[in-house]
């Protein structure tokens, strides 16, 4: 018997649905090189781990358990808490963990360079952080003399890596210094406020040619995501984790946030709509969402 009831496919427009569906990339699923694949490289040295973790406080009972929950390859430490006695930060370091010693206390480029270079024979490493600051209640970093002394050091064969207010100018004035990175905070330190700096990291990162390392501010695992997922190369914390109820447990979870975050960026993003909803369950072409719209 004829029927003039639209058929199932009428009713949800599953035969006009399929022909609309866009052909797929054909890169679009190709392996993305995550984790050891997809290494941060610094001075020419390859670390699988974007997670830098500061030790400022811990007790030193602690630094092992956090080291190892944390994942990360790359400690930093001020030259003061490497004594040569009791007590000294290094013997509570795991083996294979690369040191970065930071000028912390520096007021200018001469004593940055000074300290950077008993650092060298204390920690027995090429790497330095440079850190010059001469206030002490905004602990805001001097940019000029950080781009003096990178050029310094940079000449003596240091890997340097420094902590800068992030100003674009001065992030490529860095790059020509010699710099291995630049590492920008993202509020003022100590802070665990987030990414205050935002709009100014995101131009750093569009046109950097070395690795961009968010120091400083980051005071949640979902802004070190964040941080990740905008395009920045690695991330440094130290506050948050210290001042977390559980240390070694903060610290793994800022490790999972990190690499989220990284595997987010590299994927890409989902695009974002503005002035109008997408539904779920497309209906016509027009809700086919694709790269070039």
């Amino acid at each position: 018997m004829t029927t003039n009831e639209p058929t199932l496919d009428e009713l949800v427009g599953t035969a006009t649905n399929t022909a609309l569906l866009p052909e797929p990339d054909a890169h679009a699923y190709d392996a993305i090189a995550t984790g050891d694949a997809d290494p941060l490289i610094l001075g020419g040295h390859k670390f699988t781990s974007r997670f830098i973790l500061g030790s400022g406080r811990y007790d030193l009972n602690l630094i092992k358990a956090t080291i190892e929950n944390a994942g990360t390859q790359i400690v930093t430490m001020a030259l003061r808490r490497c004594r040569t006695t009791e007590n000294n930060l290094l013997d509570y370091i795991p083996k294979g963990i690369t040191m970065l010693p930071n000028t912390s206390g520096a007021r200018n480029a001469e004593e940055a360079v000074r300290i950077a270079r008993l650092a060298r024979e204390v920690c027995e490493t090429d790497f330095v952080k440079v850190e010059i600051e001469h206030e002490t209640k905004y602990l805001l970093p001097d940019n000029a003399e950080t781009i003096r002394a990178t050029e310094m050091l940079a000449k003596e064969g240091f890997v340097v890596m420094p902590y800068m207010f992030p100003d674009p100018i001065a992030a490529r004035q860095l790059e020509e210094a010699g710099a291995a990175c630049v590492m920008p905070l993202g509020s003022l330190i100590g802070s665990n406020k987030g990414l205050r700096m935002r709009d100014f990291i995101e131009v750093i990162i569009a046109n950097a040619h070395v690795p961009v390392i968010i120091d400083a501010g980051i005071g949640r695992p979902s802004q070190a995501a964040e941080a990740m997922e905008m395009g920045a190369d690695a991330v440094m914390a130290y506050t948050a984790i210290a001042s977390a109820g559980n240390i070694p447990v903060m610290a793994r979870a800022f490790k999972h946030a990190i690499e989220a975050g990284r595997e987010a960026y590299l994927a890409g993003l989902g695009t974002v709509t503005e002035g109008h909803a997408v539904p779920s369950s497309p209906t016509n072409a027009a809700d086919y969402l694709s790269p070039s719209k």
